[in-house]
């Protein structure tokens, strides 16, 4: 007897409406979307509903999805959309009910390592390429071999194999950003051994009775995170069209400021409210790329989630360090460089830094390139432990984010830095950027930290005195002034700009 492949099952829900081919497909692959649900939401009940709103999902675009699509990849695509959706429903909820966190964690023994890589994984997934997140699936969670991931994809076992290793090397540096340093090997063995566990035998039947039925008889939560996800999948497919707003002549120089501004086919330009420092509102913006005069003069901020960033407020030297990989202290300008400050949405889910690179040459008529110099830099030490500032963190996500408050209160113009989970690095590449200088960590410290740094420059302070002297008092490390031999990033004007 002939077992019909995935293309073949949906051909027949979609055309027949075969409910025989649909329960088969969710029998299919149901563990793979609730292990996925399980592993962003570490909510078990939460997990089926996000896996009920998957398979509703399906049975709604079967009919439009190509005999190409591999429905596996497609389904952990969905089911992180879908998740997205639903921890940000999940926040507000919490916000309301003030609750701290959720009670629910995954109780099945793990590598130590798992913990850490599980709540980022469907993430590094879903901003992986097509190709790329399909041959991780195929290989890794379904554990098909290569021969059987290449006539999938069309390609031979060499080439699959070439595929499934460049997709571990682009987990592995999405890793290392969130400070989850996994060998390629191992971030292999975890996914294989972690990544699909079977869901709850009463669940397969209940989600096909309610997809069939495109959700018509689904609770009213399924039903918003179905509507939450179908809108976060219709912004991956919009097609951004860049338009040049007219330029400008500074004066004292040469360089022509031309703004890029992205609009969306059916909004106009992006929505004001994504524009903020905060990690859930940049997790859910759309794929842009973004330079703009700064909105705000009276503060600033940065947000940097690896493959997502958002700067406020930051000179052209911000730009370039973000473009080209560098701490903004390392990045020596022109001398007639603008001295405008910028505002930068980076989402773009392939290649954003190079993207990045070519719109600051094309705009702004700069490129950089490395080389080694005698500078002035900090030493960063560590001076006293326990610190009330400094502590060992317990998340299994990470973010950093820095500003400034404004208005009249006694708080007014405090500057304050703000890192969770993340390597002491993290803090490092911030004060470099506030204090303009390199610093060389020699703390020795590997672990990762919650951080809560805050400063006021007071009458006859420089910027450098009061945060040297916030980091001693409240993280207990110490900036010695020193001067090395580093690699710099030197900007220069494009011949004929």
């Amino acid at each position: 007897m002939h077992l019909l492949n995935d293309s073949e099952l949906i051909s027949a829900y979609a055309t027949q409406h075969s409910e025989e081919a649909f329960a088969t497909l969710v029998e299919r692959h149901i563990s793979l979307v609730y292990s996925s649900a399980l592993r962003q939401v570490r909510d078990p009940h939460l997990a089926e509903e996000i896996t009920q709103s998957v398979f509703i999902i399906l049975a709604r675009k079967a009919a439009s999805l190509s005999r190409e699509t591999v429905l596996a990849g497609w389904l952990c695509r969905t089911a992180h959309f879908a998740a997205c959706n639903a921890l940000k429903a999940e926040h507000r909820r919490q916000h309301r009910e003030q609750e701290a966190h959720m009670n629910s964690h995954l109780n099945e023994p793990e590598p130590d390592f798992w913990p850490q890589l599980a709540p980022l994984l469907d993430e590094a997934v879903a901003q992986l390429g097509e190709a790329d997140r399909n041959a991780v699936v195929l290989r890794f969670y379904q554990q098909r071999s290569l021969d059987e991931v290449g006539r999938v994809l069309g390609l031979n076992a060499d080439t699959a194999q070439k595929r499934v290793s460049r997709a571990l090397e682009r987990l592995r540096k999405f890793f290392i950003k969130r400070g989850v340093v996994l060998t390629t090997a191992t971030i292999a063995a975890a996914i294989s051994a972690n990544s699909v566990q079977a869901a709850p035998m009463s669940l397969s039947a209940s989600v096909s009775a309610v997809a069939i039925g495109k959700g018509v008889a689904a609770n009213s939560t399924t039903l918003t995170f179905v509507k939450g996800a179908l809108k976060l999948m219709a912004w991956t497919k919009l097609k951004i069209a860049v338009v040049v707003g007219a330029g400008l002549i500074l004066a004292g120089g040469s360089t022509r400021i031309v703004m890029t501004k992205v609009l969306a086919q059916s909004s106009g330009e992006i929505d004001e409210s994504f524009w903020k420092t905060d990690t859930r509102t940049l997790q859910q913006a759309p794929p842009v790329l973004i330079i703009r005069l700064a909105k705000s003069l009276g503060g600033g901020g940065t947000l940097n989630l690896g493959n997502k960033a958002l700067l406020m407020n930051v000179p052209l030297s911000g730009l370039l360090g973000a473009a080209y990989d560098f701490p903004e202290a390392r990045v020596i300008l022109p001398a007639d460089t603008t001295k405008e400050r910028f505002d930068l949405m980076l989402t773009l889910p392939d290649h954003p830094k190079e993207k990045l690179q070519k719109e600051l040459k094309q705009k702004f008529g700069l490129v950089a390139r490395p080389e080694t110099r005698d500078v002035d830099i900090l030493l960063l030490k560590i001076k006293t432990s326990n610190a009330p500032g400094l502590k060992p963190s317990r998340a299994t996500q990470g973010f950093m984010s820095s500003g400034m408050s404004s208005g009249n209160s006694p708080a007014a113009n405090t500057q304050n830095i703000n890192i969770k989970g993340q390597p002491i690095s993290t803090l490092k590449r911030s004060l470099e950027s506030r204090l303009k200088k390199q610093i060389l960590d020699e703390t020795g410290m590997t672990n990762r930290f919650d951080i809560q740094l805050q400063w006021q420059v007071r009458a006859g302070q420089t910027e450098e005195q009061a945060l040297t002297e916030a980091v001693l008092n409240q993280l207990g490390l110490e900036l010695q002034p020193s001067r090395e031999q580093l690699e710099m990033l030197i900007v220069e004007h494009v011949e004929g700009k």
